[in-house]
């Protein structure tokens, strides 16, 4: 079984791979694998803990400085393996060439999504000085942001599965790191299905200021799909 996992994709006797290539395969597995999904994945269930006593305990950071942490080690580590992989073109078959450009969107993809980060706008509501702020208020510019950044950063997640796929391939990487990823993103897939099934997606607005409908934005739409909100007095 050891022998079969350390046999490479393509069951030769012989593994060489260049030493750019050998490190842009580990750093976008563990930032496109690894660390960004499970970015996303903190964001979008742990706004709220099950130990905390919403809404009477509002504003969790745990989730924000965890998801903050992950994005941020996950594109830096993305854009190490872009710097790494520059100008290496000497592969030129089209499944490199496709891989290569799935890979430009991908990285084009994370750092839009820094950037919406960046220009989402003020926060406001009852715990800032001025009241008024984009997310207070959720106006058009909060709206785009989080239309945006959810759509998005799902999306490339998804993707990213594909285009490591074929960039393993082409290296011909070693049975077991496939199979690692596989086990990994199977335990992503069924963490998000059990925690969506049990309503654990709280609305972000809700998170921070809770269902009062005295707060504007509980009085607007929903960003995001399986999102859920409660409304009244806390």
């Amino acid at each position: 079984m050891m022998d079969w996992l350390l046999t490479p994709l393509s069951g030769s006797g012989e593994h060489s791979i260049a030493p750019w290539a050998f490190w842009h395969a580990r750093v976008m597995v563990v930032g496109w694998g690894i660390l960004l999904p499970a970015g996303a994945l903190l964001a979008r269930f742990y706004k709220v803990t099950r130990s905390q006593n919403w809404p009477a305990e509002l504003d969790s950071k745990v989730w924000w400085y965890g998801h903050l942490a992950l994005q941020y080690v996950g594109v830096a580590l993305v854009s190490v393996g872009v710097v790494l992989s520059w100008n290496q073109g000497a592969q030129v078959s089209l499944a490199a060439k496709l891989h290569a450009w799935a890979g430009w969107a991908l990285f084009a993809a994370a750092w839009v999504q820094v950037a919406a980060g960046w220009l989402r706008g003020s926060k406001g509501g009852p715990t800032d000085s001025n009241l008024r702020g984009d997310h207070y208020d959720m106006t058009h510019r909060r709206l785009v942001f989080e239309h945006l950044h959810k759509s998005l950063g799902w999306l490339a997640v998804l993707v990213a599965v594909g285009v490591l796929i074929s960039g393993l391939v082409l290296v011909d990487a070693p049975r077991w790191m496939l199979v690692v990823l596989g086990v990994w993103w199977l335990a992503m897939a069924g963490t998000f299905a059990v925690l969506q099934k049990r309503g654990q997606v709280v609305d972000t607005y809700q998170a921070i200021w809770g269902p009062d409908s005295i707060h504007p934005g509980n009085r607007g739409p929903l960003t995001g799909r399986g999102v859920s909100r409660r409304l009244g007095k806390q």
